[in-house]
């Protein structure tokens, strides 16, 4: 088993997310678990009745989430730009929902933003060496199935939020979900209708950008992919050719780990 190179908690805690070696590996398979298994209690766990079961359990997953959206900014190397994204956004906003009591009661559907965090739970399984050529192969496609999965989930969870109480059509998460789907593939059965201004232009936006996102996927599918994300080390350029030995943009010699090799 390999050991941090770096001393120190800072130097232990890049070693768990990013370094080499058994416990590293396992650490981030654990994170991995936890990731897929809160994703999917976000999305099923039922928004209408509400125990103190469901409350612990909110309680230690935002405890956890908290504890890792700290560690992550620990020992990013550019703290600014990690607090940029939208994604640990996405995460301190589920750790306020599921921390504060009297917030869950009433921003539930904030919770369904924790999916956007299987985004990264894809990031750490490609990192896996035992299955990094499947998501070289296919990082592309996979990106954008996660991208539509995750916008069809909390644009459902926007639909309930906003729909539920008002809209008889509507009752469950389901109903939402279901709605939601349709919408998307335009098949439309009429049997679950949004009311009001608030539903018209949900339903607009469903239509609208899950479509976009629609034909990306397919589009994706269809035409191969000769990029691969690779951050240079000098000017920061992420997008490179495949087989590209130079950045395009600053001329650095970059070495992009090609599928089959080492």
């Amino acid at each position: 088993m390999q050991t941090p190179a770096r001393k120190g908690l800072k130097g232990f805690v890049a070693w768990l997310y990013e370094g080499e070696g058994t416990t590293p590996f396992y650490f981030r398979w654990a994170m991995l678990a936890f990731d897929l298994l809160t994703i999917s209690y976000f999305l099923w766990a039922p928004f209408e009745t509400r125990g103190r079961s469901h409350d612990a359990i909110d309680l230690i997953i935002g405890g956890v989430i908290a504890l890792d959206l700290v560690a992550r900014l620990y020992i990013a190397p550019r703290p600014g730009r990690f607090m940029l994204n939208w994604r640990n956004w996405a995460d301190l906003a589920v750790v306020i929902t599921m921390l504060a009591p009297l917030l869950v009661s009433n921003f539930a559907f904030l919770r369904i933003l924790r999916a956007v965090r299987a985004l990264r739970a894809f990031t750490f399984m490609r990192r896996m060496k035992i299955i990094t050529p499947f998501f070289q192969r296919h990082e592309r496609i996979i990106d954008k199935v996660t991208n539509l999965v995750v916008f069809v989930f909390i644009m459902a969870a926007l639909v309930y939020a906003t729909q539920v109480g008002t809209n008889p059509s509507v009752h469950t998460y389901i109903d939402a979900l279901y709605f939601t789907i349709t919408t998307l593939t335009t098949t439309g059965y009429g049997d679950v209708l949004m009311v009001g201004q608030t539903g018209r232009i949900l339903s607009i936006l469903i239509m609208v950008l899950g479509l976009t996102l629609f034909l990306q996927l397919l589009r994706a599918i269809v035409e191969p992919d000769h990029k691969v994300e690779y951050e240079c080390p000098d000017c920061g350029l992420m997008v490179h050719d495949r087989d590209a030995v130079h950045c395009k943009h600053c001329g650095r010699v970059i070495h992009i780990k090609t599928y089959g090799f080492d």
